[in-house]
């Protein structure tokens, strides 16, 4: 090895990767930080990495591609994992990924690594990714090849070698697993892994608990074309300006909080708490739009296609050619998803309390309860009663 390209956070186990690579493959060490709206200093990075002897440095603001090119297309799917997950840190992972294949072509070097563990799914994401990109990538995964198996040995091995960590220095425990970006933020490990365990208030940082939302509620109305929010309250915004406004709008008033135990890809199940305001939001007023907009069978189709779609972006398989096949479908049917939803947010709940639209497929002459002056003609129910009954009519008929 001449050259690795690191996927670098700054947190404990990225430090300690910079310095674990340079001294098992004697090579130098290129970082590699995306900011994708984790709502930290990601140049904070840049002078961890100075410090840990890295001479090429990357740090990049990925927001509004991330926003436009990745959440965007997986929200035109209603895409959700096992019924409640919004995928926030699976879908993050393509675009890290890519970035890393990119700039480890640029600099011409031999490998790409990454701090996921042996034991999650971000592995799998990390790498499935990066080989679908560049097929002779080599690939190094520090957790499955070092011997510390822990947090706490991990600060142990930064005591050792000098490398500074925030909460070594601060002379506190190890922190919660967290990921944060546009989408989520995440946290597992520390007293969540214990399922019967409620998270502890201090906990969640993007949003106020329920009980401490304000008493009075706030409309917001979303703008949609093509199956994407283009505006808020009539403000036109791009995709990351629109996510950022919904974090903290719905986050204000406590909405986007979950608490899961889900199936990694890898087999074992896993506890997390999630906070996903925006997300929470979007899903819901797409399919308010939609429920206006689609026809019926595209709409149905839709759905029971959306959770292979949801186990691809999961299980790292975004570039493959079914989940491209899937999209392309579903972005042929976001052509008539124009129009605005009304929302109430309240108390940590998304209430939908409007919606209107030019391509709307609801008419209210052939649905009133009123006088429809021959709109429908309601004897015309019979026969398609009569017809779609025979088959179950057959198993009794004389």
């Amino acid at each position: 090895m001449n050259k690795i390209v690191l996927a670098y956070s700054g947190g404990l186990d990225t430090s300690i990767i910079v310095k674990w690579l340079q001294d098992t493959y004697k090579c130098e060490v290129v970082t590699f930080t995306a900011d994708i709206g984790q709502g930290e200093e990601v140049e904070l990075a840049r002078v961890k990495a100075v410090a840990a002897g890295v001479k090429e440095i990357y740090i990049e603001d990925l927001r509004e591609e991330f926003a436009r090119d990745f959440v965007f297309p997986m929200f035109r799917a209603n895409a959700i994992y096992e019924g409640e997950y919004l995928l926030g840190t699976s879908i993050a992972r393509p675009l890290i990924s890519k970035r890393l294949v990119e700039i480890a072509n640029e600099v011409g070097a031999d490998a790409v690594s990454h701090g996921a563990t042996g034991k999650g799914n971000d592995q799998v994401r990390f790498e499935l990714n990066a080989y679908a990109l560049d097929a002779n990538i080599q690939v190094i995964a520090p957790w499955r090849e070092w011997n510390l198996s822990s947090r706490e040995s991990l600060m142990d091995y930064a005591k050792k070698h000098g490398i500074e960590i925030d909460y070594q220095k601060q002379n506190k425990k190890s922190p919660y697993s967290m990921d944060a970006n546009l989408l989520h933020i995440s946290y597992e490990g520390d007293t969540l892994e214990d399922p019967w365990a409620e998270p502890e208030d201090e906990m969640w940082r993007w949003t106020l608990s329920p009980e401490n939302a304000p008493d009075k509620a706030e409309y917001v109305e979303l703008t949609y074309e093509n199956g994407d929010i283009k505006a808020i309250n009539g403000k036109a915004m791009s995709p990351a300006s629109v996510m950022e406004d919904l974090n903290k709008r719905a986050g204000n008033h406590g909405i986007g909080r979950d608490d899961i135990v889900e199936n990694r890809f890898v087999g074992m199940k896993s506890r997390g708490c999630y906070e996903t305001p925006a997300g929470t939001v979007m899903l819901k007023a797409h399919r308010a739009i939609e429920s206006l907009t689609l026809d019926r069978e595209a709409a149905h189709l839709k759905d029971e296609l959306m959770p292979k779609y949801a186990n691809m972006v999961y299980n790292g398989f975004w570039f493959a050619p079914e989940r491209e096949m899937l999209q392309a479908a579903i972005d042929q049917t976001q052509e008539v998803v124009n129009g605005i939803v009304r929302l109430k947010f309240y108390k940590g709940n998304v209430i939908v309390v409007g919606r209107k639209s030019d391509n709307s497929l609801f008419s209210e002459k052939i649905a009133t309860f009123d006088d429809d002056e021959g709109a429908y003609d309601q004897k015309d129910a019979a026969g398609f009663i009569k017809l779609n009954a025979l088959r179950l009519r057959l198993k009794t008929l004389k």
